[in-house]
């Protein structure tokens, strides 16, 4: 039983390139408070966070990068060719990464809680779960991805997979086995199947502070979209952007990466934007607004319905990406943003988080949700 009363815990794990990120952001469609704590292992080791002083006193200044930043990349390279290295690393960071999902998960006001860790079996994580999902793919499928989505050489790839446990051990003590190599439809179908397993509806319905989120500004409403919606989201995005035609299983493998807010003026969709929340950072971009209604009407509650979703999600920052036709200061000012550049931001993880999503022609818009940090120095 889980340790944290009231919560049902589900430990997400599987190996490298397998898409544990897809199948959690699946069950935060459904309902789920998602945690990532393997991004906690890297804004652990942030300048500033807690074990920024311990990891470079352990490994040497040559491992950090012009901008005072730990290089994860050199530390990477170092750890997985030496396992009495990487066993130092995680004694550092993975008493701090359990401190931060601690802090989360008290916080959550969700009743089902999803923790995505790729060393959860190894770690006591593992025993504060009600049931453990492990996600799994055929071993020239990881390489494949890791070589395409990560950019990693063969040679890389396949020493990043040697450094993990053996999928296999994995999969012997999983309640519950996902299978990723097939489409996003396929996944769903699996995941859904799982989640009713557990006593979740069949056609989720959001829970009650999530309510809030429907603001309405005379006629216009904003609710968050499900997979189902995905037609609705591609007759809009066609209907406006008409150089760039989307189908509805293009809207439904984007569900894989983010969440999609609606906007409608009763019956009709006039408005969408793609959402998503990683390492307690708020992205908001794909913004696409109907020309016959005035996008002044339209971003305050979309905008509102985006930070409530966040701030349930314990995030500490929002960034809006705006494309030209959008990219009015005055418009963003009403709703609290202002205009940045990422290399304004400060934080290093919100630097990366702009730097990362930020297109050509695009504006960034900025705005500080909360005050406190997880991982804030000690």
């Amino acid at each position: 039983m889980s340790k944290w009363a009231g919560k049902y815990v589900i430990g997400l794990t599987g190996n490298i390139g397998t898409g544990k990120s897809v199948v959690r952001r699946m069950l935060e469609h459904n309902g789920a408070f998602g945690i990532d704590a393997d991004s906690f292992s890297h804004r652990a080791i942030a300048k500033g966070a807690p074990g920024y002083q311990q990891v470079t006193n352990t490994f040497g200044r040559w491992i950090v990068g012009p901008d005072g930043e730990i290089d994860r990349a050199r530390l990477g390279r170092l750890v997985f060719s030496d396992p009495e290295a990487l066993k130092q690393l995680e004694a550092i960071v993975h008493p701090l990464v359990l401190q931060a999902v601690d802090w989360m998960v008290q916080r959550s006001n969700k009743t089902v809680i999803v923790i995505e860790a790729i060393k959860l079996l190894e770690s006591s994580l593992r025993s504060a779960c009600d049931s453990i999902w492990v996600v799994t793919i055929p071993p020239d499928v990881q390489v494949a991805r890791l070589v395409q989505k990560r950019k990693m050489s063969e040679a890389e790839a396949r020493q990043r997979i040697t450094a993990q446990s053996p999928q296999e051990q994995k999969l012997a003590v999983a309640n519950v086995v996902i299978n990723n190599s097939g489409s996003f439809e396929d996944t769903w179908k699996q995941v859904m199947a799982a989640w009713q397993k557990i006593g979740q509806p069949a056609e989720p319905v959001e829970p009650a502070p999530v309510e809030k989120t429907q603001t309405v500004v005379g006629a216009v409403s904003v609710s968050r979209a499900k997979p189902r919606d995905a037609e609705h989201l591609a007759r809009l995005n066609n209907r406006i952007n008409k150089d760039k035609p989307l189908t509805a299983e293009d809207i439904m493998a984007e569900f894989g990466d983010k969440a999609f807010l609606l906007v409608r003026a009763g019956d009709r969709v006039v408005g969408s934007a793609g959402w998503q929340v990683e390492n307690l950072v708020s992205r908001m971009a794909d913004i696409v607004i109907d020309p016959a209604v005035p996008a002044a009407q339209v971003l305050p509650p979309l905008v509102d319905a985006m930070e409530r979703y966040s701030r349930d999600l314990q995030c500490e920052a929002s960034l809006v990406f705006a494309a030209p036709d959008l990219s009015v200061d005055s418009l963003w000012q009403g709703v609290g943003y202002e205009r940045r550049t990422p290399q304004s931001l400060g934080v290093a993880v919100w630097q990366e988080a702009a730097r990362e999503t930020l297109q050509p022609g695009q504006v960034l818009y900025f705005k500080q949700l909360r005050q406190d940090r997880v991982l804030r120095p000690i």
